[in-house]
């Protein structure tokens, strides 16, 4: 049986670059921005594709670990691509990130309230149930979906799947400002 050393998710660490990628959305697309950040050497994270309200463009947002002058390059080379439309990189302070996450853990009887109660914390919610076993959803930054895993691991974790992280950059708020009109007449 093969062993597999756990991952280290991006959690906005040095290092950690999410890009959000507007490209049309066009047969290969996807394959030439990937292959582009591998030829240079860097390692995908977390990758995440879907179209947009627009059916003719799709969002890639890329999860990469780089320093920042060569982040710059990566950045240079896929606004060179043709179907890339737009692309902005994402800090941690200046965006909003979810993930997706099930995962089935151990569940006897016995220990189900447990779990629940867990689930409940995180704002999760129960999405199969099993003789002995369940399955839990949750969408969160990632650093709350890791919390959430190393709280149910003594229970058993059975399978895991994330989706990778989606992004977006935060809306602007401006304070409202009231203006009072002073009363001429009186």
């Amino acid at each position: 049986m093969t062993e597999f050393k756990e991952a280290i998710r991006p959690t906005g660490k040095a290092g950690h670059h999410t890009l959000s990628v507007l490209v049309e959305n066009k047969f290969g697309v996807l394959a030439r921005v990937a292959s582009l950040i591998s030829r240079r050497g860097y390692n995908i994270y977390s990758l995440a594709v879907a179209p947009t309200d627009d059916p003719r463009t799709s969002r890639i947002t890329i999860v990469v670990d780089a320093d920042s002058t060569p982040m710059d390059q990566i950045v240079k080379q896929l606004t060179k691509l043709i179907n890339v439309l737009d692309i902005r990189e994402l800090s941690a302070a200046e965006s909003v990130a979810r993930e997706l996450l099930l995962i089935t853990v151990q569940a006897p009887s016995e220990r189900r309230a447990e779990v629940a109660e867990l689930v409940n914390i995180f704002d999760g919610k129960i999405v199969n149930v099993g003789f002995d076993q369940i399955t839990i959803m949750l969408a969160d930054p990632p650093e709350k979906l890791d919390d959430f895993e190393e709280l149910v691991r003594p229970f058993g974790i059975v399978e895991v799947q994330r989706t990778g992280q989606v992004a977006l950059p935060k809306l602007a708020r401006q304070a409202l400002t009231l203006h009072v009109v002073e009363d001429l007449a009186g």
